[in-house]
């Protein structure tokens, strides 16, 4: 464990050996299976989530019980409700565990005292919130600027893994469409 976490790491900055022991020192190891919960809805979320095998997903649910998937992370990439990680609020997300698990975890405590020590990681982290806030500038744009189509294409264009990892119904959710809906598009595309 922790391979793919400072590879990641280092894609971005170099790393000496310290630095690579200091980080490791850091994350706290944690193995789920599907359908069990790195957090719930109503919880803090105390921790951030690199995510080195598997997959989860998070979503809010509507007055009416309905799932609206926010996020899908898959291996090299991180998850948590930063809203509620950072304000210390109650989550109005859930993060569910889409297939079986290896996180590394790191609480906020952990997290300030690692960019304390480690210079290379608080770069890497500051590039790592401005990227997930591009993703997400670009999510806003094509959810107004795109037709479902459009949507889909681009989602597996760009996350080739989602329509072969993630079931049909939360891609649907994802996008804002429903799963016949999403369904009919995808055979369009596949003729």
């Amino acid at each position: 464990m922790y391979e793919l976490l400072l590879h990641k790491i280092s894609e971005t900055v170099p790393l000496t050996e310290d630095d690579r022991e200091i980080i490791k020192r850091h994350f706290t190891p944690k193995k789920l299976k599907k359908k069990q919960f790195l957090l719930q809805e109503g919880d803090v979320a105390n921790r951030l989530a690199f995510v080195e095998k598997g997959a989860l997903y998070s979503y809010s649910t509507d007055s009416k019980g309905a799932r609206h998937i926010i996020q899908f992370a898959f291996e090299g990439w991180w998850i948590s409700d930063l809203y509620s990680y950072f304000t210390k609020e109650p989550s109005k997300l859930a993060i569910e565990v889409l297939e079986e698990c290896e996180l590394l975890l790191m609480d906020y405590g952990q997290q300030q005292a690692l960019l304390k020590s480690c210079p290379a990681f608080e770069t890497y982290t500051r590039t790592l919130y401005q990227n997930a806030y591009i993703a997400l500038q670009g999510r806003i744009e094509n959810t107004i600027g795109l037709s479902t189509e459009e949507k889909y294409a681009r989602l597996a264009e760009q996350y080739p893994m989602i329509p072969n990892r993630v079931p049909l119904h939360l891609i649907a959710s994802y996008l804002g469409v429903t799963p016949e809906t999403l369904s009919r598009i995808r055979k369009q595309i596949a003729r």
